[in-house]
């Protein structure tokens, strides 16, 4: 099937969660979405095919969310995974990068030996909104050696504007599914 229908197949697949994690917030779910081992499957071709040009040498998803079809686009394309965590979560040597949230502040880190110098990285999450975390997890990648070679989210939040803070690394931004 075409990304249209594979976007409109996943926007009904998709959970609405009002206040969750704060009052206010509707949440985008994408858990409904692993029950269907086939729509996974489509996920993560759709994916690929819009980077087959783009010579990826290594998946980073961002925790935790990031890692479910991260893992399974590294995979296919037959790359390294490199995860990038939440603060204190790895186990060796790390390079950290702080950053500010909707709702407060965090700090992600990447181990220091992830990447080699000029390794084309495709960042994924699940979620692209203000654009904060993919931004950070970017300067990561980068003071890790690698060269953007795009990012993928299954859900992008067009309203929050988050990819016009990716233009300055640039590289291609693609979403299964705009809201």
């Amino acid at each position: 099937m075409d990304s249209t229908s594979l976007s409109t197949v996943l926007s009904n697949t998709i959970r609405d969660v009002p206040d969750f994690p704060k009052p206010g917030i509707l949440f985008k779910d994408i858990t409904p979405i692993l029950k269907d081992h086939e729509l996974c499957q489509r996920v993560v071709q759709a994916i690929c095919r819009a980077f087959v040009d783009q010579e990826i040498a290594a998946v980073a998803g961002i925790e935790s969310r990031g890692f479910f079809f991260g893992m399974m686009i590294a995979e296919q394309l037959k790359v390294p995974f490199v995860p990038i965590r939440k603060q204190g979560k790895l186990p060796a040597d790390v390079i950290s990068c702080a950053y500010d949230l909707e709702y407060g502040s965090a700090t992600i880190e990447i181990h220091a030996d992830a990447l080699n110098k000029g390794t084309r990285v495709l960042i994924h999450d699940d979620l692209l909104a203000t654009g904060g975390t993919v931004v950070a997890a970017s300067e990561l990648v980068q003071r890790a050696g690698g060269e953007i070679a795009g990012y993928a989210f299954v859900i992008n939040l067009d309203f929050l504007e988050g990819k016009k803070r990716l233009e300055r690394f640039g590289a291609p931004v693609y979403s299964l599914v705009d809201f």
